[in-house]
């Protein structure tokens, strides 16, 4: 990867598609995951996603594997980024679509910028102003009221469903991480390469993964319905979400930078309340297009200058 423009270029219309295919890949991740929920254990879906895109990578980031490469040097670091990254936020996504929508866990999602201000302040020692708290409450009101189906009510009863609880677990694993990414920087031969970036994490993440796919089958009742259609979600989420959005992602980024890109990322949510209509018949509600107004609101107030 290079570094990222000082001045982002024009949007063109290759860098606008880069830009929309993760959060439509995102959000398909979320439909599928959905789609198979009794096919298959949620974390034992997460660990054969990582296998299937480890078995993609490995023919163009193989040198990471070797001795002497700074994947050995730097090995806690990529541990803890494959736990956060790839062992937890994505199994804690497919417990939530256990129970919740595709339009609740993104949306949930989306309230990422409020978890990195409160991990930030209370961890990182990141300062706050006035606007970023704002911005911060608004995000916090769209979040309250996904969780709450629109009726304030059930927050004082807490009668929450637990899906919800698991999406914010998992976003408050992918602020650590992301908090993380920032704070450290990464060997030059791993950063300007996007395949070994991504092998370096995988590698631990698929353990870490695969530690808790164990956890799982030894448990709790898992399970496995091999046939088609299982294969066919497992090869696509393997493939798209996990390799080919970030691969779109970091170049749209490098082309349009960071602020700009990030705007995109609000799409996801209302990617995934098209497609759940479409293939779940889980048609959006008043309160979801209130709280991606509410989060959006929340983002744009905080991100100002």
């Amino acid at each position: 990867m290079s570094t990222l423009p000082q001045h982002p270029a024009r949007l063109t219309p290759l860098t606008v598609a880069l830009l929309l295919i993760p959060p439509l890949l995102w959000a398909s991740n979320a439909v599928v995951g959905r789609l198979v929920r009794d096919l298959v254990s949620p974390i034992t879906l997460n660990f054969v996603r990582w296998v299937i895109a480890f078995a993609l990578l490995l023919p163009l980031a193989a040198p990471v594997l070797r001795r002497g490469s700074p994947l050995w040097t730097h090995w806690k670091r990529y541990a803890l980024l494959g736990l956060l990254g790839i062992g937890l936020y994505n199994a804690f996504q497919y417990l939530a679509l256990q129970t919740s929508t595709p339009i609740n866990t993104t949306l949930v999602g989306s309230s990422l910028p409020l978890w990195m201000l409160a991990v930030g302040t209370l961890l990182f020692g990141a300062r706050v102003n006035a606007r970023e708290i704002g911005g911060a409450l608004l995000s916090m009101a769209g979040v309250l009221l996904v969780l709450s189906r629109g009726e304030w009510q059930q927050l004082l009863g807490l009668r929450l469903v637990p899906g919800d609880l698991y999406m914010i677990l998992g976003t408050i694993a992918w602020a650590f991480y992301s908090w993380l990414l920032a704070r450290t920087h990464e060997p030059k031969a791993v950063r300007q390469d996007w395949a070994a970036f991504l092998m370096a994490q995988l590698v631990f993440g698929l353990a870490w993964s695969g530690a808790l796919a164990a956890g799982e089958w030894t448990l709790t009742d898992a399970h496995i319905d091999l046939g088609w259609p299982l294969v066919a979600a497992m090869l696509f989420i393997g493939i798209g979400p996990a390799v080919v959005a970030y691969r779109c992602w970091g170049t749209g980024v490098q082309r349009a930078g960071p602020q700009a890109a990030s705007v995109f990322m609000n799409l996801t949510p209302l990617f995934a309340a098209v497609l759940s209509a479409a293939f779940l018949r889980e048609p959006p509600h008043w309160y979801h297009g209130a709280a991606f107004l509410l989060i959006v609101g929340g983002i744009v107030v905080a991100s100002r200058r």
